[in-house]
């Protein structure tokens, strides 16, 4: 029988944690998430909380990116692939620099 369990690590990996950082930031600085947090009077202890969640979910997926642990990220695409959220159409969105 499967069982789904969340698992914590402890040891801290530099590249991860830098990675994490960089697309935490990626995902959120500049966006609407800023207007939002103006608009709502979001207070500094509940933008950390929203910010570490975001951050260590992101890390566990490079985590298992690096370990190229196909199986476990099927798993979490299988239990979380509803339409829950109201979301749009998505639409690949990639920042970076282009050789022309």
């Amino acid at each position: 029988m499967k069982v789904w369990k969340k698992a914590r690590f402890t040891k801290k990996d530099k590249e991860i944690d830098m990675i994490s950082r960089a697309y935490l930031n990626y995902v959120y600085r500049d966006g609407p998430i800023n207007d939002i947090i103006r608009k709502y009077h979001i207070q500094p202890n509940d933008i950390l909380k929203l910010n570490q969640y975001t951050a260590d979910r992101i890390a566990g997926l490079v985590l298992l990116y690096l370990a190229q642990d196909k199986k476990r990220l099927s798993d979490i695409v299988l239990k979380y692939k509803s339409d829950q959220l109201l979301v749009l159409d998505i639409i690949p969105e990639i920042e970076g620099y282009v050789e022309k």
